[in-house]
């Protein structure tokens, strides 16, 4: 089934909780807010002419300009995206849904933003979920084991984020 098809179907059985869509983009998507996250992952994964069963990778963006001349050029607000790509064996199609979040729970730094976790519903989404978390800084809600993956357990800070400051030195040894 074509991306446009789709998204036609989401549009139809969602209405108003897609957010967003783009047919033409080199993987088309759709966005959704977190709280609809799991029913339209269900529906995907479930739906007969659908059957997402593959949940290939979960990855997370940091959308900050820095550069106070060109964050009014940017053409975006500050957000962290998580992107969520899947596969159909049955079908040989694909697809991609996006969370768009806020920077930081309640606008307050260092608060992580929050999305529902989808290990429920495919459990590949286990290590991607904690890879986002752990780079990124999104917290997943419902995660069976939501720790660092990649980082030690004591890492301050989540290294993908655009503000990120790298520390001089960890446990004793200074970086170049």
């Amino acid at each position: 089934m074509p991306p446009p098809d789709i998204i036609a179907l989401l549009d139809a059985h969602f209405g108003s909780k897609i957010k967003d869509r783009k047919a033409d983009a080199i993987d088309a998507f759709v966005v959704v807010a977190p709280e609809d996250l799991l029913a339209v992952c269900r529906y995907l994964r479930d739906e007969a002419p659908l059957l997402f069963d593959i949940l290939n990778c979960i990855s997370g963006i940091d959308y900050l300009e820095l550069d106070p001349k060109k964050a009014p050029k940017a053409g975006f607000e500050p957000h962290v995206e998580v992107v969520y790509h899947m596969s159909s064996f049955n079908h040989r199609h694909r697809f991609t849904l996006k969370l768009i979040l806020p920077r930081w729970k309640d606008n307050k730094p260092g608060e992580l933003p929050e999305a529902p976790s989808v290990t429920g519903l495919w459990h590949s989404a286990d290590w991607h979920e904690r890879e986002v978390y752990d780079l990124c800084g999104v917290w997943f809600d419902g995660h069976p084991d939501l720790r660092r993956i990649l980082l030690s357990e004591d890492w301050i800070g989540h290294p993908l984020r655009k503000d990120y400051e790298f520390p001089l030195e960890y446990h004793g040894m200074r970086g170049r």
